[in-house]
Formats: C-alpha cells, structure tokens, sequence
C-alpha cells in the first residue's frame, strides 16, 4: 500500500515496535536490498536480486521480507534533479501497484536523487576494484537510501 497522505513520522508510528524496514533500490537489472534493525536505527546491506521478471521478483523479495520480519518497504523513488518524476520514478511507482497486490506491506518512497553516485563515490575513496564496486553498488545504495529515511524519522522535529 503506497501510503501518500502521511507524514514519515505517522507512517512510522502506525509500524509495529520492534519491526524491521527493508530498503529497495529498483533497477531495471536489479534490485538492491538493505535491513534495518528491530530498533530502526542502522540500515545494513542485505542483497541484490538480479531482475527477471516481475513475479519472480517479487516473489524472491516477499520471500525475504517474510524471512526477516519485516513491517513495511523504504523504495527508493529517482527523482529528477529538479525533484520531477520522470520514466524511472514511473516504473517505480508501477512496481509498488504490481507488489500491492501480492503483498499487504505498506510502502514508502524516499528521494533517491544521487544516492547511487554517493555510494560509488564512497567505494572509490575506499580503493574498491569496479569489479567489487559492481556486486556491491545496489545493496549498499539500498542501505543508503534505508538510512535516510531511518534517519529522517528519528531527527527530532521542530515546532
């Protein structure tokens, strides 16, 4: 369920206590995953899916959520630089009405403009070969984009 009319705190609020979020980053060859804690407060990679076909996607990542107990999904939603939605963010928004109907976890977006290039940009610092920065690349984006949100919902608000 793509849940529009909350806020990231309510969305939240409304997950069980002690429940786990996974972390998507949809691409057209894969799909990389990411966990967090019971306690939300750390996104850890977890594995990247090699994309086939749409069911058999969505089966191998319901398996998993089941597997990890987790209460809702973090997709990261690739935004234009000038916040638009283009192709891609269609695509997204596609797959999640495609998930609802095979699974009852609610879903989020989060902006995911850049996540990617921060990521690699981290491994390159980190000297890692393009070989290892490519079987890495979407899980640890998907933790980037997981933590960001985490991050959001435990940031005290003001006012």
């Amino acid at each position: 369920m793509d849940d529009k009319n909350r806020t990231d705190f309510e969305f939240a609020a409304a997950l069980p206590r002690s429940a786990r979020l996974m972390g998507l980053d949809l691409g057209t060859k894969t799909i990389g995953l990411a966990l967090s804690d019971v306690e939300r407060r750390i996104a850890t990679p977890l594995e990247t899916i090699r994309r086939v076909k749409f069911r058999a996607d969505a089966t191998a990542l319901i398996a998993l959520a089941d597997k990890f107990s987790v209460a809702a999904l973090v997709i990261g939603l690739p935004l234009n630089m000038d916040g638009s939605e283009g192709p891609r963010a269609q695509a997204t928004r596609a797959f999640v009405r495609n998930l609802a109907t095979l699974s009852p976890l609610p879903v989020l977006y989060q902006d995911e403009r850049l996540s990617t290039a921060a990521v690699t940009r981290t491994l390159i610092d980190a000297d890692t070969s393009r070989a290892r920065r490519a079987e890495l690349v979407d899980k640890m984006a998907a933790a980037y984009i997981l933590q960001a949100f985490i991050d959001r919902i435990n940031t005290p608000r003001l006012g």
